[in-house]
């Protein structure tokens, strides 16, 4: 049986997702759709051109919405980097008009193709936006997901490595709440040399508080300097749908939807076939537990607000 999976959206985040995901030989079969055609084969003709250089092989549809019917996973980049762009504060609702918009279409199109696989969020405002395709789609909430704040936790863990100076990898913990603003740096389960980062932080002159602004302007100077993020959130996506196509039920923080919760937002699941297949329950302290209370229901206003004018 083939893997297939499809990705909506072939830009600058597209594209670096279909280059590792193919590089990497995560799938036999990809649909790449493209709101312009010469763009959707001008991608396909390249990647084709690659495959005498890679040790995979991959075939390539384009720009056939009833291809995605029987694949494994879809990943959606909908968006507009522009827009967050021209936004002084980097505000990563300013893309938010645009992106539920086409949410209607694609998601209605995703859903009469009969796809019942693992749907995989990139666009901003991500938590709003996989509330909206679940929505739109009907696939059950754990087949969808939002790379959420799996992104701002591998910053998380690339500026604590820079202050320790280690390894990224060898800092844990979690990013929670909202993919924004209101994202709550949760401390209590951060650890590194194998000690609580709080106590680490002491002992090393960390403060804590500097480094959580750190973490929530982390995508500014990128933004600034090249026009728009791709890399770090198409390596983020790349690790759900491989999690997703092996059914290696790993723990990763994404937007998912918890009961207690109306909207979605980032809180570690255990991801493998069929999404997030079972929750995990962290131990926070009572501050943040409420600042996540509150960056849900920031989530909860927004995606309220925008649902009333569609």
């Amino acid at each position: 049986m083939s893997r297939k999976i499809g990705i909506i959206g072939v830009g600058s985040v597209g594209g670096a997702i279909a280059h590792g995901l193919i590089a990497q030989g995560v799938a036999d079969d990809y649909v790449l759709i493209n709101r312009g055609e010469d763009k959707a084969v001008a991608n396909q003709l390249d990647f084709q051109d690659a495959m005498g250089n890679l040790e995979t092989h991959a075939n390539i549809t384009i720009n056939d919405w009833s291809a995605l019917g029987d694949a494994d996973v879809i990943i959606s980049t909908l968006g507009n980097m522009k827009m967050q762009q021209d936004n002084p504060s980097g505000d990563r609702f300013a893309e938010l008009k645009f992106t539920s918009s086409m949410v209607q279409s694609v998601g209605t199109n995703i859903k009469e193709s009969g796809f019942n696989g693992t749907l995989i969020v990139i666009s901003n405002p991500v938590d709003v936006i996989t509330t909206m395709f679940k929505d739109v789609t009907g696939l059950p909430a754990n087949q969808v997901l939002g790379t959420g704040a799996l992104l701002d936790t591998a910053r998380m863990q690339r500026i604590l490595g820079s202050k320790l100076n280690i390894d990224p990898r060898s800092v844990s913990g979690y990013i929670l709440g909202e993919h924004g603003n209101s994202q709550v740096p949760a401390w209590s389960t951060v650890r590194a040399l194998g000690q609580p980062i709080e106590k680490l932080a002491e002992s090393r002159g960390i403060d804590l508080s500097e480094t959580a602004d750190e973490i929530r302007k982390g995508g500014f100077a990128i933004v600034n300097g090249k026009g728009h993020t791709s890399y770090g959130v198409a390596t983020a996506a790349i690790r759900i749908a491989k999690a997703v196509m092996a059914d290696s039920r790993e723990e990763l923080v994404v937007s998912t939807l918890r009961p207690e919760y109306d909207v979605y937002l980032s809180y570690p699941v255990i991801v493998g076939r069929g999404g997030a297949v079972e929750n995990c329950e962290l131990d926070l302290t009572a501050t943040e537990l409420e600042e996540l209370n509150a960056s849900h229901a920031f989530i909860v206003e927004q995606y309220q607000q925008i649902k009333a004018t569609l």
